[in-house]
Parts: C-alpha cells; sequence; structure tokens
C-alpha cells in the first residue's frame, strides 16, 4: 500500500515527481525550462528501456561465458581413476596348511648335527677333514706302524669353523618374514653393483628377463629380444652358445643355481662353475645344509660374487608354492588336504629354482619377461638336455598358475604384503 506523506502527498507519485524534473535538467541544463514540443515521459521510457536491456543482455553474457568455462572445464580434467580392485579372499585353511613346514623337525636335527660335527652319514662329506686338499703325507715320517704320517693342513679348521658360523646364521634367520621381498635390492643388487664397479642403488633394474629351461624353446627365436633386457637370469648353468643363441640368447647377468648344482661343481678343479665366464655372478639357494661345506670351499675360487638367498626369501618361495599347489589339488582332485603329501613326496616338496628366479626378479626389476616357462606333449623337459620327466617335489602346474596371476591379477598372490608392488610381468611362450 503507497506511503502517504505528513503533508498529504503520495510518496510514489514524490518520486516520479523528482525523476521527471531530473531528466528535465539533463534536457536543459542552464536552469530555463522551456515548453517542449515533444512530451518528455517517452523519451525517459525509452531511456530506461534501453538501460534495462542493456543490463539484462550483460548478465545473460557473463553467465553465458561462465557456463562456458565451466563445461571447459569439465572436458579438460581427466576421467576419474577406476575404483581399486576389491581385497582377495584367501583360503585360511590352505594359508594355514601351506605355512606348515613338513620337513622343519628334519631339518633343525640336521643343522644340529653337523654343527656337532657329525658328517658319518653325509656321504662324500663323511670324510671331510681327511680331503686330499686339507692333508699331505710327511715325508721320510713314520708311524709306529710303518705307515706315513699324515699332517693336517691348518686350512681345515679355518673352513670348519667358516662352515659352523655360516650355517649357524643361515639356520637363524630361518623363518616367516615376507617383508624381505623389499629388501632384495640390498640383499642382491647392491653386492652385483659393487661387484661391476658401480655405486649402490637402491634403483631397480630396468629391466629383467628370466630364462627358463622348458624344452618349447627350441620352437622360438627370442635371442635378441632375451639380449635386449639389461639383465639377464639363467637357471642351473643351462647351455648357450652358438646352437641355442639365436633361441634363448647369449648374454648372462646372473646365473642363479640350486645348490645341487654348487655341490657338482665342488668336485671339479678349482671348483669350476662358470658356463657364461668367471666374472658372472651366482645366487644360489641351499637345498641341504650340508652344501655350505660346497659353498665355503667354492666361495674362495670365486672371481664373481656368490650369493647364498636369504632363508627367509627361501620360507616366502615355500609358502607361496605351496598354497597354490594345495589349491590346485583340493580343486582338481576333491580329496582332502591331508592326502596331498603324497603326491609330491611329503617334506621333499619343493619350489623350483625358475620360480625363485622369477621372484627374486620381482624384487630387483621394474618390469620382468618370462622366456622357457611351459610345457608341450611335444618338447622336451629342458631344451638342452634329454630329461622328459619332472620331479615329483615339483608342482609345476601350479607354479603355471602363480605365473598367470602375476600377469593378470598380482594381488591375488598369497603370503605378499600390501606395501609391495609388483612389476609388470610378460611372458613369451
Amino acid at each position: 500500500m503507497p506511503k502517504i506523506l505528513e503533508d498529504g502527498s503520495d510518496e510514489d507519485e514524490v518520486k516520479i515527481r523528482r525523476i521527471y524534473i531530473f531528466w528535465e535538467y539533463l534536457a536543459n541544463p542552464a536552469g530555463s525550462i522551456a515548453p517542449m514540443k515533444r512530451p518528455v515521459r517517452p523519451l525517459i521510457s525509452i531511456l530506461l528501456l534501453i538501460a534495462f536491456a542493456a543490463t539484462l543482455s550483460f548478465r545473460i553474457a557473463v553467465r553465458s561465458s561462465s557456463m562456458f568455462s565451466s563445461e571447459a572445464e569439465v572436458l579438460v580434467q581427466p576421467p576419474p581413476p577406476p575404483p581399486p580392485p576389491p581385497p582377495p579372499v584367501f583360503n585360511s585353511t590352505l594359508l594355514k596348511f601351506a605355512a606348515v613346514e613338513l620337513g622343519e623337525a628334519k631339518s633343525k636335527q640336521e643343522i644340529e648335527q653337523l654343527l656337532e660335527g657329525k658328517f658319518a652319514s653325509r656321504g662324500r662329506y663323511r670324510t671331510f677333514a681327511s680331503w686330499r686338499r686339507f692333508n699331505h703325507h710327511e715325508t721320510g715320517a713314520t708311524t709306529s706302524t710303518g705307515l706315513p704320517v699324515i699332517l693336517r693342513s691348518p686350512q681345515v679348521y679355518r673352513y670348519w669353523l667358516d662352515f659352523r658360523r655360516n650355517l649357524q646364521d643361515w639356520a637363524r634367520k630361518k623363518m616367516f618374514q615376507p617383508d624381505i621381498m623389499m629388501d632384495l635390492v640390498r640383499l642382491v643388487k647392491h653386492p652385483l653393483d659393487r661387484h661391476n664397479g658401480l655405486v649402490s642403488s637402491d634403483k631397480k633394474y630396468k629391466s629383467c628377463a628370466v630364462v627358463g629351461n622348458s624344452g618349447i624353446l627350441l620352437n622360438t627365436n627370442y635371442g635378441e629380444l632375451i639380449d635386449s633386457h639389461e639383465v639377464v637370469i639363467r637357471l642351473n648353468n643351462a647351455r648357450t652358445g652358438v646352437m641355442y643363441e639365436h633361441k634363448v640368447g647369449a648374454k648372462t647377468s646372473i646365473s642363479f643355481v640350486n645348490s645341487n648344482i654348487l655341490h657338482l661343481c665342488a668336485r671339479r678343479a678349482g671348483c669350476f662353475c662358470h658356463p657364461y665366464g668367471a666374472n658372472v655372478p651366482i645366487v644360489m639357494y641351499v637345498c641341504q645344509p650340508i652344501h655350505f661345506l660346497d659353498y665355503m670351499m667354492c666361495n674362495s675360487s670365486h672371481k664373481a660374487p656368490l650369493l647364498i638367498t636369504d632363508p627367509r626369501f627361501d620360507i616366502l618361495c615355500t609358502r607361496i608354492v605351496k598354497y597354490y599347489s594345495a589349491k590346485r589339488f583340493v580343486e582338481e582332485t576333491g580329496k582332502p588336504l591331508d592326502e596331498w603329501g603324497s603326491t609330491h613326496e611329503g617334506s621333499m616338496f619343493h619350489y623350483s629354482s625358475g620360480m625363485q628366479a622369477v621372484m627374486l626378479a620381482l624384487g630387483i626389476c621394474d618390469e620382468v619377461s618370462l622366456f622357457g616357462f611351459g610345457k608341450s606333449t611335444s618338447a622336451k623337459h629342458h631344451y638342452h638336455t634329454n630329461q622328459k620327466a619332472e620331479l615329483r617335489l615339483h608342482d609345476y602346474e601350479a607354479e603355471y598358475a602363480l605365473y598367470h596371476d602375476l600377469v593378470e591379477s598380482p594381488q591375488a598372490i598369497p603370503f605378499i604384503p600390501d606395501k609391495f608392488r609388483f612389476p609388470p610381468v610378460v611372458i613369451y611362450q
């Protein structure tokens, strides 16, 4: 309702009158109000309409510009990252089963006997103290029975003390500790860097090729591709040479072996175990504690490092393979886990050298390529031997399932800590 002023006039009429006087002043700034030929009200209305239209156009322009800018920002923004995969659900029964080492009690007993110097049942080791390299005949000296006097070299005591120290350290570390995967660069790569005259670096190798020994390699020509990797890891002294070079390559950066191979090398003159050259480092896992004697004798003659894998790493590999093997056994046979041992020689069950070499590469390489992992009915078990039968103490099918998960779903691999980041893996068949 319009407000009435004290003099009785309408407030709105007063405002209109003031606007009218203002516009008349603008039309005649000198102050003389001359009679206008044309009414002023239409002019005022037109000017107000123009001002209103200009204001409205400006607001529309600003709003459109803002909307366009917002749309542009939306177009420039990258798409949201995909949601992380759901955490894997591991079978708790299989985890507990894989954590049990059937041969642990026997291994502890063997270690205790060796530390006490009991070698009676250790084959050629039973006469360790009388090995020719540790003894010599005293010229002209004989015992009371006329037998020549044999003097024991001081070396035998040094080897014995080193053997005990290394075996004790190894046995003390023999425990489950999955964080060992984050320590492989320090344990393996750092010594190799120093051997190669490089400053030790926590930076991993850019690319690694792990060359298995499967006979399927004879149907390939991966030689150049394998050698193009920064690091090439070969297994158990498998042959290369001109005959196999175009199939398996010629480059070798790390020779990965099991201690049975070193045991054979220890029988040779100079403990020769270098088919890839004396300057190629050897990384070895210990199959039997007694093989530490071979390590003590061979390590002193090696120009390149002879490294023993950390037993915590061995335990981790054992659990992973046993989990996959037990899982496959239950799914394929439907039998209870109690019968698993009879299929894979119980306490003798073990991962293959290839499996642990792959696990090693995962810890020291940014990219991993696998060659010669697989089998075919028409191919030999090893490309460089005539062996066709597989060893029962290995479960190769379980290991192939592990390799598949490394490529497709590494989060499905048990016992690996969440903070470990798997590198990309490619399998060449």
